[in-house]
């Protein structure tokens, strides 16, 4: 069974490409990094060797990788540098704690009023959440 022990990335030797694996990862004279030579990605070695990063990307966050010695395993970034939990306590925020108390204060009228003003505030963390994550 193979080692998925992450190995130090050589710069002398050529890798696939963790983005697509068709591509292939040559390295760049004079440089800790690779270029790939079907999506024109550059990846600098980064972590002591033993990570690839991608440099330009339109993802919000960097993309690195580890090589195991047969394939790429994706480093995954910690949930506090993601959107997703900030726009989930909003939204927590807004369903459970703002949205009984507001429709407890409102009279009749104004009710609907209040139920609007929280379904565009439960929606605009949805919509940072598919701005940050779409490509």
């Amino acid at each position: 069974m193979p080692s998925q022990k992450p190995e130090k990335i050589d710069l002398n030797i050529d890798y696939i490409c963790p983005c697509r694996r068709r591509g292939r990862l040559v390295p760049i004279t004079l440089t800790e990094a690779f270029g790939c030579d079907l999506c024109q990605q550059i990846f600098v070695v980064e972590d002591d060797g033993y990570a690839l990063e991608q440099l330009s990307t339109t993802y919000p966050y960097k993309r690195a990788w580890r090589w195991t010695g047969k394939n790429w395993n994706l480093i995954q970034p910690r949930l506090a540098e993601s959107y997703l939990p900030i726009a989930l306590g909003i939204i927590f925020v807004l369903v459970i704690i703002w949205l009984p108390l507001a429709l407890r204060l409102a009279n009749g009228s104004s009710i609907i009023a209040w139920a609007l003003v929280a379904v565009v505030l439960a929606i605009l963390p949805a919509i940072m959440v598919w701005l940050t994550y779409r490509r």
